[in-house]
This record gives structure tokens, C-alpha cells and sequence, in this order.
């Protein structure tokens, strides 16, 4: 067998089973066989030289056609490791899907060829597929968004014995400047405003001493407090609380 490494230039129009193996394995660095790229999507042609019995296959196409073999029972034969290729339907020379009389017909297995173009599109795909998927920076996100006063009131208000409206109305963003508040959700109009709840909870213990498990049941309870738990998990493990 010859060592050389196929480039994608040198990979033929149409590939036999063997080249066709052999480029996907320098693509991917794993074992190939006809089975795994039937598996794997990809169909086989083979040549159909022009025959008098079936006008209507070829039409124009006088000199015969590459038929694809995509009928599942046909592909299921080759991939069970049928000695040759046998094919009941397959597409006449306009792309035309058709069934040929019984009992079909049948090749040798070595005039199977695979399209480049369908290798190199399974190749870039495998590829995209092995990539590591991208890590998602919730930290941008939650920095934009928060909770409104009304979620504000119904999760936390129970817990303390302020007026924690008055409070986040006469308080900037409570516990000091913007505070729990984001930061520049106000700017258009105060009804705008969010709050973060991890940095409210963790100021509601610090200064009003509220109970760290009511805290933790209040971001359960909540719904529109699911999407923060994670966070507000992951704050109470960094501050060992």
C-alpha cells in the first residue's frame, strides 16, 4: 500500500471504497470502512453503462450514468458485508427515483465510488463536531440584567423588618450607591431599575441579618430566582457560608 498521504487535490472525483477510506482516516486520524461511511451518511454510485432493456433509466444519458444506492435495504446489504452490491432502486440519469425491475441489478463491490464532495463535507463536519463546544460566559449577562422591584418585594420583602420598598426608593440601590441596583438600569426611567439578587440576599444577611437558610429557600422558591442559583451557589461556596 502506498504510505504517501493523500492531498485533497489528489482525492478523485470519484473515490473508490479504498481511497475513500484512506483520506478519511488522514482526515480524522480514525479507522474507516465502507460500513462505518455507509453509518455515517454517505452514498455510493456506481457506473451503469447504457442498457436497451431500460430506455427509460437512461433517457439521453447513452453512454450510462453513476447511480446512487441509497435505498435502505440495498445500503443495509453492503453494510452487513454483502460479497457484491446489489441495487432494487436507485435514480434514472434525470435525478428521477426509480425502482428496476426485479431483481434488480448487481455490481462488484469495487465499483463502488464515493463523491469528493460528500467526503470533504463529512470530513468538515466531523471536524466542527470534535471542536470544543464554547464556553458560555454567564457573567456578561447577568451584569445587563436582574430582578425588578415587584420580584424584588415578593422574594425578599417577607424576610425583613423594613420597609424595603421605602428602602429602595430612598436608598440609591440599597446598602450604598448603585448597590444591589445594576448599574445604569435607571437611567431612562426608575420603573426600569433591576437589581442583582445574589448582592441584595448577601447584603440582607450582612446588614439586616436576615438567615442564610431563608435566603437559600427564597432563590428555590422563586421562579424568576432559578436562572441565579447557580451564582448565588457558587458566591456562598467562595465565602464558605
Amino acid at each position: 500500500m502506498n504510505e504517501r498521504k493523500m492531498t485533497m487535490s489528489e482525492l478523485p472525483f470519484r473515490a473508490t471504497t479504498e481511497q475513500a477510506c484512506d483520506w478519511l482516516v488522514q482526515q480524522t486520524g480514525a479507522p474507516w470502512t465502507l460500513a462505518r461511511m455507509l453509518e455515517n451518511g454517505l452514498t455510493p454510485y456506481v457506473w451503469l453503462d447504457y442498457d436497451a432493456a431500460c430506455p427509460e433509466l437512461f433517457g439521453d444519458a447513452n453512454g450510462g450514468y453513476p447511480a446512487p444506492i441509497f435505498f435502505e435495504g440495498d445500503t443495509q446489504r453492503l453494510a452487513a458485508g454483502s460479497e457484491d452490491v446489489h441495487i432494487t432502486i436507485t435514480k434514472d440519469a434525470y435525478k428521477i427515483v426509480a425502482t428496476l425491475p426485479p431483481p434488480g441489478f448487481r455490481r462488484a463491490l469495487h465499483e463502488l465510488r464515493f463523491l469528493k464532495k460528500d467526503l470533504e463535507r463529512l470530513a468538515n463536519k466531523l471536524k466542527r463536531d470534535a471542536e470544543p463546544a464554547p464556553v458560555k460566559i454567564e457573567g456578561a449577562r447577568e451584569s445587563r440584567n436582574g430582578i425588578n422591584k415587584e420580584q424584588l418585594l415578593a422574594a425578599f420583602g417577607p424576610l425583613v423588618r423594613i420597609d424595603l420598598e421605602q428602602a429602595l426608593a430612598s436608598g440609591g440601590g440599597v446598602f450604598g450607591d448603585d448597590g444591589a441596583r445594576v448599574k445604569g438600569s435607571a437611567k431612562k426611567a426608575k420603573n426600569k431599575a433591576v437589581w442583582n439578587p445574589v448582592t441584595l440576599a448577601l447584603g440582607l444577611n450582612d446588614v439586616y441579618r436576615v438567615p442564610m437558610p431563608q435566603l437559600k429557600r427564597a432563590f428555590k422558591a422563586h421562579e424568576f430566582l432559578h436562572a441565579w442559583e447557580s451564582e448565588w451557589n457558587h458566591t456562598l461556596v467562595l465565602l464558605a457560608k
